[in-house]
């Protein structure tokens, strides 16, 4: 490998190989990011002139027999992001984000999406307890109309476009219905494209929407709700000279050949910050507390997060849950790290500003344009009888280290595959057709997670308790139940789990999108 290419995959391996550095030296410089940034060809807006916008929630077309349904159509669509640009986007309902689907905990939900795009997709209910046939496994296509022969070319379930064969997919064409039980503690939940090889560049162009689960115990809880509860799906991305949305993908077709060009081998960064699809928008909010429902929906970039007064004052964020539904007590930060994928749920208390002043959401990881996020301007005094108790849930599991049937270890580095660049678990590229690991339903067990670069590990169908990081106790933002836990570079992190709700094959993998591309995934049956 060149200089330059070890270089642009970013993070102390490229400082170790290009160098000669010591372990030891290279981890102490820790990169604040694993990836690199994506120019716009287009001027781009000032910040905080765009309104926020909030997804609409989709209604359901039916309520009967205990099921809410909902059918949702994937399709071409375009939307003004960028002030007077318009952007072609891939999309669920023709908005991105998707529609949001609120729903009631164990009242199932049925999902029939309906695909009208050009090539297959795949749906993933991100943080669902889902059975495997609705989990959206990456070979477990939903063909547009005229199947493998008219559309996919060689990314096709059977035959995918490194020539891996998969004898389980469960192929549909042009619609599928996704069933989700919802048999889970309320929380933020998101579903996104998950199609083998492409899922990166699905995602980047818009395939992804939100899904809150709610339940009568946090309806009590009088925290903040109804206008003062935003969702904020937060991503970055890059415009193209005609206004489309640029993407470094070694076959923009996204047919045959996945992967990006050699400089975004880490992942692709972009130098336009969207919240809820808009660029770093601002919001109109009352001189009171306000529940925000952060989700870093982003490819690759991590943001550490900060609200800040117009007079440098740095306002709390006070955290009352994660990926996997409420902390059993408050949290209070001032910096906030978020990797892609995860979900923090925080409550930001306006009142302490001045009417008329503005509180900025920043970025401590961003620089230039990518510092600013979106701000909020505090538009007057208003009555507040919301509250964050001291106790917001009991029912969180208090797994131990004697609980663990065994404990297993997993790496995961950049190395090579098929003879070129690929990241790998355990040495190993994904291949849909091996068994990587098998649980017996209802075990518990730990995992050990080891780094090179900065990897957010997701693991499909449960939630799980952060132990420890390098061996020592966990950060004050691994509270609660996660799914996904971001590893830093040169780390190692334990997680414990007990692995119940549904037998079937899923996934565990890094939710860097452009790793997960190329090769980071691996296969988990619970038997």
């Amino acid at each position: 490998m060149t200089r330059r290419r070890v270089l642009g995959i970013g993070g102390a391996l490229g400082l170790m190989a290009a160098t000669g550095l010591t372990t030891s030296a290279a981890l102490a410089r820790r990169p604040a990011v694993t990836g690199a940034e994506l120019r716009s060809a287009v001027p781009l807006p000032p910040a905080f002139q765009v309104p926020l916008p909030v997804p609409a929630v989709l209604e359901p077309v039916t309520t009967s027999g205990g099921t809410d349904r909902y059918e949702i159509t994937q399709r071409e669509a375009s939307a003004e992001i960028l002030p007077g640009i318009t952007t072609p986007l891939w999309t669920y309902g023709g908005t991105f984000p998707g529609p949001t689907i609120e729903s009631r905990r164990g009242r199932p939900v049925t999902v029939t999406h309906r695909n009208e795009l050009p090539l297959p997709t795949v749906v993933h209910l991100h943080g669902g307890r889902t059975p495997a046939d609705s989990d959206g496994y990456p070979t477990d296509l939903v063909l547009p109309a005229g199947g493998h022969e008219a559309h996919t070319g060689h990314a096709s379930a059977h035959g995918p476009a490194h020539g891996m064969h998969d004898p389980r997919a469960v192929v549909t064409e042009r619609t599928r219905d996704y069933t989700f039980p919802l048999d889970q503690r309320p929380t933020l939940l998101w579903y996104h494209d998950h199609r083998m090889d492409f899922t990166a560049p699905a995602i980047w162009r818009g395939l992804a929407g939100l899904h809150v689960v709610r339940d009568d115990a946090e309806d009590d809880l009088g925290l903040p709700a109804g206008p003062r509860e935003l969702p904020l799906m937060i991503t970055d991305r890059s415009f193209a000279a005609d206004g489309g949305l640029a993407y470094p993908s070694l076959d923009p077709s996204l047919r045959e050949r996945p992967g990006v060009l050699e400089p975004y081998l880490a992942g692709v960064l972009g130098d336009v910050i969207l919240v809820n699809g808009a660029p770093w928008p601002v919001h109109e909010v009352d001189a009171a507390r306000y529940r925000l429902r952060i989700l870093n929906a982003s490819n690759a970039r991590h943001y550490e997060l900060e609200a800040v007064t117009d007079d440098g004052r740095r306002l709390d964020l006070v955290q009352i849950g994660a990926d996997q539904g409420l902390l059993a007590a408050p949290v209070t930060h001032r910096l906030l790290p978020v990797a892609p994928a995860e979900r923090y749920d925080v409550v930001v208390d306006f009142s302490g500003a001045p009417v008329g002043s503005r509180v900025s959401l920043v970025n401590r990881l961003g620089s230039g344009r990518t510092r600013d996020v979106m701000a909020f301007r505090v538009a007057r005094r208003a009555l507040d009888e919301s509250r964050v108790p001291g106790t917001l849930s009991t029912d969180l599991p208090d797994w131990r280290r004697s609980d663990a049937v065994r404990v297993r270890d997993f790496a995961f580095r950049a190395g090579r595959m098929r003879g070129d660049h690929g990241w790998l678990i355990g040495g190993l590229p994904f291949d849909p057709a091996r068994s990587d690991v098998a649980v017996g339903l209802g075990e518990v067990e730990v995992w050990r997670l080891v780094a090179d670069v900065h990897h957010p590990v997701h693991l499909h169908l449960v939630g799980f308790r952060v132990l420890s990081r390098s061996g020592r106790p966990p950060l004050p933002h691994d509270a609660g139940l996660k799914d996904t836990v971001s590893l830093r570079p040169g780390e190692a992190v334990e997680i414990i789990t007990r692995f119940d709700g549904y037998r079937g094959r899923y996934l565990f993998h890094c939710h860097n999108a452009e790793h997960e591309d190329m090769g980071m995934m691996a296969n988990l049956e619970v038997v």
